[in-house]
């Protein structure tokens, strides 16, 4: 778990009580908590959403990791484009209905 709070940059707060922590902090707790178990699917809607741009690539850098180190599916929902070019693969949905795919494998280093 440790290792997971370091890759979601809060191993300083991890003695912490949850009531102490920031809404981004918790939803950061709450994605190492996700990852822990080793879960073939992982769902993450808006998992930046509370984030500002430079942890919130700290913790899409980790999704992307943990998926090319464990095979985990991960799926992503977004309304930030830049977040979605982390994925191999882009659905994109308008009024419930499907628009559109997109493969987007080599688009992100």
């Amino acid at each position: 778990m440790k290792k997971l709070l370091e890759g979601v940059g809060i191993d300083q707060q991890a003695e912490q009580y949850p009531a102490t922590l920031s809404g981004g902090q918790m939803q950061r707790v709450a994605i190492a908590r996700a990852l822990t178990n080793r879960p073939a699917v992982i769902f993450a809607d808006e998992p930046t959403g509370d984030l500002d741009s430079a942890t919130g690539k700290q913790v899409m850098d980790l999704l992307k990791k943990f998926h090319e180190e464990t095979k985990t599916t991960v799926i992503l929902i977004t309304h930030e484009q830049d977040i979605a070019n982390y994925a191999e693969k882009q659905i994109t949905m308008e009024d419930g209905v499907i628009t559109g795919t997109r493969e987007t494998k080599h688009e992100r280093n």
